[in-house]
């Protein structure tokens, strides 16, 4: 099998290769440009092409790979609100992705968020590299004793609610489908959630109902000075009146690493660009809010699972034995 790596970069290679070691029947060329409907056509004599959670996998773009030859879509995440499913499944295109390779590292980077905005780390590091050691605005609040309010419990939004347990927090939580086996967990409606929440943790995937479930009316029920973070997928917030919530001081702190605008800035070194109009400067530009750079998934331990389901997916598609769970 022959795969065509799109917007690969050194951290990808350096997993696939050495993972690729025990897959002798699969060929990997990579690829430093992101797919679009251009960089599709040189997918031309491949069987497969691997793509990523910011990928643009629309229906010319699918159109394009049918059109040369590629059979298999291969998502290296968890996500796949960036592909036009119904259009794959018109073309006869099968989409396997990577549905869990290491929940504890999303939920880890959600709790440092948190923590790291609630005490304004990224305030204090950089006073004290200018020798200035001063407490004014480092403020922060008790996560102990708190309300921890996580929307989605499944296997990320599990690992969160067990963190915050840990702190010796009161964890309630939102969820279709409760996990009977989180039975510390005192699941209510999503309002209910909002309502009581000092902390709102977002681990949901993406759908047409919850689309900017973070409005402002959402935000209107929130407690004041509420810590609000997202590491799920930027769209479940309207940035605009999330923007409005921090004006109006709302929030204590927001922590995001997922977010409206990312397309264009996600793992790209934008440095020497100037952002005027950009949502993102304009998120930046508040003292109580933390942006990252949809970096949640980001350990050792992520990648090789990353890596290691990618592979097994392929070889599963070659042998005609999809691993269950993992087609979309």
């Amino acid at each position: 099998m022959k795969i065509l790596f799109y917007d690969a970069k050194k951290y990808d290679i350096d997993s696939f290769d050495k993972e690729l070691a025990d897959y002798a029947s699969i060929e990997i060329d990579y690829l430093d440009a992101d797919i679009n409907v251009r960089t599709a056509a040189l997918a031309k004599g491949y069987d497969a092409v691997c793509a990523f959670v910011s990928s643009d996998l629309s229906a010319p773009v699918l159109e394009v790979l049918h059109e040369e030859g590629v059979g298999l879509i291969l998502l290296r995440c968890a996500g796949f609100n960036n592909v036009n499913l119904e259009k794959a499944k018109e073309l006869g295109l099968t989409v396997l992705r990577v549905p869990g390779y290491s929940p504890e590292a999303v939920a880890e980077h959600a709790m440092t968020l948190a923590m790291s905005v609630n005490r304004r780390i990224h305030k204090e590091y950089i006073k004290v590299r200018e020798n200035n050691f001063s407490l004014e605005g480092l403020m922060g609040i008790n996560f102990y004793g708190k309300t921890a309010g996580i929307i989605g419990t499944g296997k990320i939004g599990a690992a969160m609610a067990r963190i915050c347990r840990g702190f010796g927090m009161r964890v309630i939580a939102y969820d279709k489908y409760p996990n009977p086996s989180l039975d510390f967990i005192e699941y209510k409606e999503l309002e209910e959630v909002f309502r009581e929440g000092d902390l709102i943790s977002l681990h949901c995937p993406l759908t047409i109902d919850n689309y900017h479930m973070i409005n402002a009316k959402t935000i209107s029920l929130m407690k004041d000075q509420v810590v609000l973070v997202n590491t799920s997928r930027g769209e479940l917030v309207d940035t605009d009146d999330l923007i409005a919530g921090i004006r109006a001081h709302k929030f204590h702190g927001v922590g995001l690493d997922v977010y409206e605008e990312e397309s264009g800035n996600v793992f790209e070194n934008r440095e020497a660009d100037i952002m005027e109009h950009s949502v993102t400067a304009r998120l930046l530009s508040f003292p109580n809010v933390i942006v990252t750079s949809h970096q949640a998934f980001f350990t050792e331990e992520a990648m090789e699972a990353i890596s290691h389901t990618t592979l097994e997916n392929a070889l599963g598609y070659e042998k005609g034995e999809i691993p269950t769970g993992n087609q979309v």
